[in-house]
């Protein structure tokens, strides 16, 4: 079963406003993890330059005060809790993710409109562990109703799939919550042979796809826990956000590399759109890598590119001299 020993929360200023900083706090208490509160200053310019070790001073003390108070409100023994305060936007939380081996990402969607902003956005492509986002609360919502009773895991048996699983039954365990695991049949092209669609067919692949979402939960879990596998026909997102809301779902998981699904092609994907349009949690999973991998951030892209720039601009002086 999954283990979460160290969790990065990035949160605005003041934190107490922030709905992923109270899930983070709980997710900490639950598994006994560290926690790492982040803020991000936007990269000064020249101009400001000077001020900026004032302005990160200024920002780690109302982060470390307002946490305090955040904190102090709570009864409950709070879980070891460092403040991290960054110069950059999604690249940089996702860097410091990686440099301090974080097995979970806990942050706030801020949406508008069905968009994310681009902090969010850059996380959410290129995380190299999980992430819970946390969508902003209706106003009828109280804010009192933390946990998770019903447990979503989208599976299409993929390895990104397995890892999302692998989060659901950690949490599922430790919150005692239902789990239900949903997988969708692609359905029929209009231009496909009837045959191929028998009534035989459509049984067959309904049953080996039941059978392995079963298979999928050990024996001991389905003891203890109420699993419910669903076999489903048509587009993934729309069944998944269906069901999320038919069984009053609070926690959808993912995996972030299914197979219409890739980090540099968010956009249009089935993670993507119920993403936007999910209103509980979601955590997206992807492959675990090392802290030391060969993962270019944006800047370091920038780098690459601005050299390569400045090599053949040499080369065309040369060549015309």
């Amino acid at each position: 079963m999954m283990s979460i020993e160290r969790i990065l929360c990035p949160v605005n200023l003041p934190p107490e406003s922030d709905e992923a900083l109270r899930y983070a706090l709980l997710l900490a208490r639950v598994y006994n993890a560290s926690l790492s509160v982040c803020h991000c200053i936007a990269t000064p310019t020249l101009l400001t330059a000077v001020t900026t070790g004032a302005t990160e001073n200024g920002a780690r003390k109302e982060l470390e005060d307002s946490l305090r108070r955040f904190v102090g409100t709570n009864n409950s023994p709070q879980p070891p809790c460092d403040v991290v305060v960054v110069l950059g936007g999604g690249e940089v939380i996702v860097r410091t993710a990686r440099e301090r081996l974080v097995d979970l990402i806990v942050m706030a969607s801020r949406r508008v409109a069905a968009l994310f902003g681009p902090n969010a956005e850059q996380v959410f492509r290129t995380a190299s562990c999980p992430v819970l986002v946390i969508h902003p609360q209706d106003e009828g919502e109280t804010k009192g109703q933390l946990g998770f009773r019903r447990i979503l895991v989208a599976h299409d048996f993929s390895s990104s799939a397995e890892l999302a699983l692998s989060y659901a039954l950690s949490i599922a365990h430790s919150f005692e919550a239902e789990l239900h695991l949903l997988h969708v049949l692609p359905e029929p092209e209009e231009n496909e042979r009837a045959i191929a669609w028998s009534e035989l067919v459509v049984t067959s692949s309904y049953h080996r796809a039941l059978k392995r979402l079963e298979d999928s939960v050990p024996s001991n879990v389905r003891e203890k826990r109420q699993v419910t596998p669903a076999v489903r026909w048509g587009k993934p997102y729309r069944e998944v956000l269906g069901y999320a809301r038919e069984h009053d779902v609070n926690l959808v998981c993912m995996g972030a590399l299914g197979r219409d699904f890739g980090r540099q092609a968010l956009f249009g994907s089935n993670v993507d759109r119920v993403l936007r349009q999910v209103s509980c949690p979601v955590l997206i999973a992807s492959p675990l890598r090392a802290a030391n991998s060969a993962l270019f951030d944006v800047r370091t892209m920038a780098g690459c590119l601005g050299g390569l720039s400045s090599l053949l601009g040499s080369l065309l002086f040369l060549g015309n001299g």
